[in-house]
């Protein structure tokens, strides 16, 4: 049986009496790439959130390796994600290399494995150490600083990657590029993530199952394959808006 990562057990969120999310219940495995689908505001980023407690749930409970969010040390608990956002949420005070290194410096690696760690990430996200390490995000393209967004989420090593939208606001081009070179290093180092898209070919190029949202709940958990053939109206909604 594979290991589950994550897991969501009856799960409501609310802001202000607003009832954000419903009766969500799910897990993620390990080892599989998790697409949560949906427009804007139907609660896909709010539940990407709750992995990492940056919101904790109104009802319900959230787990993370078997304990449940509100359990874990909130530092420690981010520490071990690794958290990718659209336009890569870089420090723009910082070098490359000084923001690859983040997690790592803040959790006293000694200097000497800082730097070959930082150069392994960065060759494994296709930016040549040497020509990038000492450039600042702005010396950056967009698509250079959402590789160096998913190298720094990858240096601590964590099992658990969170991605929301990192793709989103790249040239065609380079976001299948990046989503393509994406899948390939997940799969290289075994890792499990929650990506975060509102875009079904997205979804399916990364998708080892689908997970689509609509107005706080989950209408459909399954495949790319079963999702193709589902009958289900707003998922035939979603396959119009793709070429077959």
């Amino acid at each position: 049986m594979p290991k589950i990562i994550v897991e969501f057990r009856n799960v409501g969120f609310q802001i202000d009496g607003a009832k954000i999310l419903d009766d969500l219940n799910f897990e993620v495995l390990k080892g599989e790439i998790l697409v949560l689908l949906g427009e804007s505001g139907c609660g896909k980023t709010t539940t990407l959130k709750l992995i990492n407690r940056l919101y904790e749930p109104t009802s319900g409970a959230v787990l993370v390796e078997g304990k449940a969010t509100i359990d874990w040390d909130a530092i420690v608990l981010r520490r071990r994600t690794g958290y990718v956002l659209q336009e890569a949420g870089l420090f723009p005070h910082f070098t490359v290399a000084e923001n690859v290194a983040l997690v790592p410096n803040l959790e006293n690696w000694d200097a000497s494995k800082q730097q070959s760690r930082t150069q392994e990430m960065l060759e494994l996200v296709g930016l040549n150490p040497q020509k990038f390490s000492d450039r600042f995000p702005h010396e950056l393209s967009g698509g250079q600083r959402q590789r160096v967004g998913v190298a720094r989420a990858l240096a601590a090593n964590p099992d658990l990657l969170l991605l929301d939208e990192p793709f989103g606001a790249l040239d065609a081009l380079t976001r299948v590029n990046l989503q393509k070179e994406f899948a390939r290093v997940v799969k290289t180092l075994g890792k499990t993530a929650v990506f975060v898209t509102h875009d079904l070919h997205e979804a399916f190029i990364l998708g080892t199952r689908i997970c689509l949202m609509d107005k706080g709940k989950i209408v459909f958990l399954e495949t790319p394959e079963n999702f193709r053939k589902s009958d289900l109206p707003l998922v035939r909604n979603y396959l119009e808006t793709i070429d077959l």
